[in-house]
């Protein structure tokens, strides 16, 4: 990418950050509901400290901090750059104000753009590929932002609706069709050319085994019977670890859904609506997601077989610039990308001669290779420039606030 195109793409995405937050409050961007969620003013000066950490101190020579205090407080986890606020503890900061905040990113933002006017040196690539990665690390964060004010405002009991002026989404789902791959040696990873972490590296040979995807999504209705047949009281049906997770805390629904006088409603970023069967079904752990499709007498896709589907299709669908941040009803239309993340039944762990990015970056995405599982293929509230077909997001299996749902596999 060109110093001009990059300067007019980094404008785009710090300029959205800010749009995402126009709807809310000043006493909204202080809330943090459960550990996993942060305030989104901790989203807006995280994502600059970002660029200031990795792009601005090291290559601007006359760069001066602009408080040196955030250095700590917005630190994510970056442990070889230096200590952090802990992360549950991050609605608990009501200094520095939002003021403070915007303050901060309007600095770096005039420092950034200092950078990308000058005449490109030595250094060009280097300072280009971290403006890239802060880029994308941003659009991650934005997605989080859409996520965590969804499960700030659903924690509080009225309910409130981020925007009244969301559309609903219209339309059925299409009777289920599958797609049959064959079998035989395989090439997954990323190509080589444009951005991708590092986690999407290097590309290898996978052994792929016959198999059938579903062409959508798992829809509200079908898991309703899967709830309504006892699906939510049948220990046979789930792994075990997921068995204690539905006691400790008490699962009998996908998160964010209400049973009131015999009507299912659930909350969406436009507050309470009545369930709609044809939607894709959303805010599944791994354990439901795995347990449905035990039930259903099928099983998760594997990631590399969702990886070679999406690399034959365009990145299409229903993402965050379609304004729904809601998933939508299949209809016509494909739906490999977009809607939701779909779980998949592979664990995120490193492919072989993987190496993580030199120095700090390499915290970026290598350490959290344990215990977590894969997701493909984008979300409703995910940017479509953000996505690849090697993209391999990841979570904790237990893990339900982010837009994730389930695609069906099975073996032919």
């Amino acid at each position: 990418m060109g110093w001009k195109r990059l300067l007019e793409e980094y404008r785009r995405v710090r300029s959205f950050s800010e749009q995402l937050c126009k709807p809310l409050a000043v006493d909204d961007y202080q809330i943090q509901s459960i550990t996993e969620t942060s305030p989104p003013k901790w989203h807006l000066a995280h994502v600059s400290w970002f660029f200031e950490t990795f792009v601005l101190t090291p290559f601007q020579a006359d760069h001066a901090p602009f408080d040196t205090d955030f250095h700590y407080l917005f630190n994510s986890y970056y442990h070889t750059v230096g200590p952090m606020h802990p992360r549950p503890q991050r609605g608990l900061l009501s200094r520095p104000t939002l003021t403070r905040v915007l303050e901060y990113r309007q600095q770096i933002d005039e420092q950034m753009e200092a950078l990308l006017s000058r005449e490109p040196g030595a250094d060009r690539d280097e300072i280009a590929f971290r403006i890239t990665l802060g880029l994308h690390h941003e659009q991650q964060h934005q997605e989080l932002l859409l996520m965590d004010i969804k499960h700030n405002f659903w924690a509080n009991p009225l309910r409130p609706a981020y925007r009244d002026d969301l559309k609903q989404p219209s339309g059925e789902a299409p009777p289920m069709r599958w797609l049959e791959r064959g079998g035989g040696v395989q090439s997954i990873g990323h190509h080589g050319r444009g951005f991708a972490y590092d986690n999407e590296t290097p590309r290898h040979s996978v052994l792929i085994y016959d198999h059938r995807l579903a062409d959508r999504l798992i829809t509200n209705g079908e898991f309703l019977a899967f709830i309504e047949d006892g699906g939510y009281r049948e220990p046979a049906l789930w792994l075990s670890d997921g068995w204690a997770r539905l006691q400790r805390d008490g699962w009998q629904h996908p998160l964010y859904w209400e049973l009131r006088d015999g009507q299912w409603s659930q909350f969406t970023l436009g507050g309470v609506r009545p369930l709609n069967l044809h939607e894709p079904v959303c805010h599944l752990s791994l354990y439901e997601a795995d347990a449905y499709a035990r039930w259903a007498g099928k099983r998760l896709p594997r990631e590399e077989e969702l990886e070679l589907i999406l690399a034959e299709q365009p990145i299409m669908g229903n993402f965050v610039e379609s304004d729904l941040l809601h998933p939508a009803p299949a209809g016509t239309r494909s739906q490999w990308y977009g809607d939701l993340w779909a779980w998949t039944a592979s664990p995120y762990a490193p492919y072989p001669g993987f190496r993580p990015l030199a120095g700090s970056m390499g915290e970026y995405n290598g350490k959290f290779m344990s215990s977590q599982v894969v997701l493909r293929g984008g979300s409703c509230v995910t940017a479509s420039r953000h996505l690849r077909p090697s993209y391999r997001n990841f979570f904790y299996p237990h893990e339900r606030w982010m837009f994730s749902g389930l695609r069906l596999a099975e073996d032919a």
